[in-house]
């Protein structure tokens, strides 16, 4: 083997585990089951992840948002407690780094310092539950195949602790700061741990070294706003009245106002569900991109419009004026076919997520567009996918770095924990990797074939899923029976008559009635 960091790979060495959902729980896990010894970074105070539930808010995010490398927090500097510089309702103590309170209330600190993910308290899995296990404990018996996300995050949070995981995980612990040391051998993690106190709270720094790092980190960070004309001064001057989807907790604000939601994804699609019957009347406005999800699946109460081409407010309002909670929003919206809406009070923009891996700023490129990753960038400007890992999951350059949780339209909880146990495997030193070489290959391969894009990382297609992870098994079990590993088991039959049923069903409500009458299916 030629690749730098080979030497990492086997039993007792250090493994880092950024995230404490699904992924990470599931990593340390199986990397704790082949004798790793593993440390998790966890920012907020428990296990669960995007399913944990937390009525606070995160803050706004830019307007628009389009610099991927910045995250959702803001990044200390080295040798710094946690902020570049420290918000002045807060006064530091230089000798013990303790900030007192000041005006400002300790959890707006916590909100900061670790943003609350985009759960809402009547979000509910879109995947039955019997496709989303993994291999680490069932669900409890008679679980219905859609439940709230108490459940799902219970679930993530027996296994972490039934596992160990828990004991191994620094809560409260942000990782602002990933590096190589200067010899290459190991990989320096600078986190940030907020602690409370009687005098106020504390951030502590703290400097750590692991021989491999695995980034369990999720998807549903960094809001994207998108840089339509005219959202900019809507947001500024009415701020409460335009949220990124990250930020709806309940439908109660939304009752009798007329409301914009753009996008034509999940989140959009389940905010218009959550407030049909409380909202006067809802807009959908989509591009029509290919993972629109079908209007079909809307509420009557919803219409669905055109994708929207500027925001403008009027000339003869004072910007900015407070509004009472029957006013409209004074401005209207221009859409793409020309169509013109008014009396708008509210605007969710649920326009999705972007890749973003801060604390490995030098896997970032915030200029290079898409194409122009080179071998060595993760996330281009676009921040639409994340570029040069094999299999999505090993970093080509130096695969002592592993990403577990990146693709999209997937069981998740059942695919990660396969992309877990392979990562423990190869960490291990159970499976062996490619070269170099032949994993750059593979991926120019996998890039002529599916584009670049976020559709890169989907396997949404018929069959695509279930042949990715047959394909992780054989790879994997190809080595294991030389060393006497026993076998890493794929999807059970069971399993794969219930997802070959989920995507029969996926596809007819994507069918048109020409589709329909073509296939006999009226």
């Amino acid at each position: 083997m030629s690749i730098s960091g080979y030497q990492a790979f086997g039993a007792g060495r250090t493994v880092a585990v950024i995230g404490a959902g699904i992924s990470g729980v599931c990593s340390a896990a199986h990397l704790m089951k082949q004798r790793l010894r593993v440390t998790v970074f966890e920012r907020s105070g428990v296990a669960g992840g995007v399913w944990h539930y937390d009525e606070r808010i995160p803050e706004d995010p830019p307007y628009p948002n389009e610099t991927p490398s910045k995250g959702d927090y803001h990044l200390s500097s080295r040798g710094e407690f946690a902020y570049a510089t420290p918000p002045p309702e807060y006064d530091t103590d230089e000798d013990s780094g303790v900030r007192t309170r000041g005006n400002t209330n300790i959890a707006d600190l916590e909100v900061r310092f670790s943003p609350p993910g985009p759960c809402y308290a009547g979000l509910k899995n879109n995947v039955p539950t019997y496709l989303m296990s993994s291999v680490l404990g069932p669900w409890p018996e008679g679980t219905e195949p859609f439940v709230s996300q108490k459940y799902l995050e219970q679930y993530i949070q027996t296994l972490a602790r039934n596992h160990g995981v828990d004991a191994i995980t620094l809560f409260h612990t942000r990782v602002d700061e990933v590096r190589k040391t200067p010899d290459g051998t190991k990989w320096e993690v600078r986190s940030v741990t907020l602690e409370e106190g009687a005098a106020g709270a504390r951030f502590t720094e703290n400097i750590s070294h692991f021989d491999l790092l695995v980034v369990a980190s999720g998807h549903y960070n960094m809001p994207r706003i998108p840089n339509i004309e005219g959202l900019r001064e809507w947001k500024a001057s009415y701020p409460n009245r335009v949220i990124h989807s990250k930020q709806y907790r309940d439908p109660g604000k939304y009752r009798s106002q007329n409301v914009v939601v753009i996008g034509a994804g999940v989140s959009a699609l389940d905010i218009c569900k959550e407030i049909d019957g409380v909202a006067k009347k809802t807009y959908q406005s989509v591009r029509g991109g290919k993972f629109d999800l079908p209007a079909s699946l809307l509420p009557a109460n919803v219409v669905r419009i055109h994708q929207i081409k500027r925001f403008a407010l009027h000339d003869d309002i004072r910007s900015g004026q407070p509004l009472g909670d029957s006013q409209a929003i004074p401005g209207y919206i221009v859409l793409e076919d020309g169509q013109v809406l008014d009396n708008i009070h509210r605007v969710v923009v649920a326009t999705g997520y972007i890749t973003s891996y801060p604390f490995l700023p030098q896997l970032h490129s915030d200029t290079a567009p898409i194409t122009e990753a080179g071998e060595d960038i993760v996330v281009t400007s676009d921040g639409d996918m994340a570029h040069n890992l094999h299999r999505d999951i090993f970093y080509i350059g130096d695969p002592t770095l592993a990403f577990v949780g990146v693709p999209y339209h997937v069981a998740t909880f059942s695919l990660f924990d396969f992309q877990a146990q392979a990562v423990a495997r190869v960490f291990a030193a159970k499976a062996r990797l490619p070269t170099r070489e032949e994993m750059r290959k593979e991926y120019a391969k996998r890039v002529e074939e599916k584009g670049y894009g976020r559709g890169f990382h989907s396997l949404h297609a018929p069959g695509h899923e279930l042949a990715y992870v047959q394909e992780l098994v054989d790879w994997v079990n190809s080595h294991g029976a030389e060393l006497g590993e026993p076998p890493m088991l794929p999807h059970s039959e069971e399993w794969k008559k219930g997802y070959d049923e989920l995507k029969a069903r996926a596809r007819a409500l994507f069918m048109t009635p020409d589709d329909r009458e073509s296939s006999g299916d009226n």
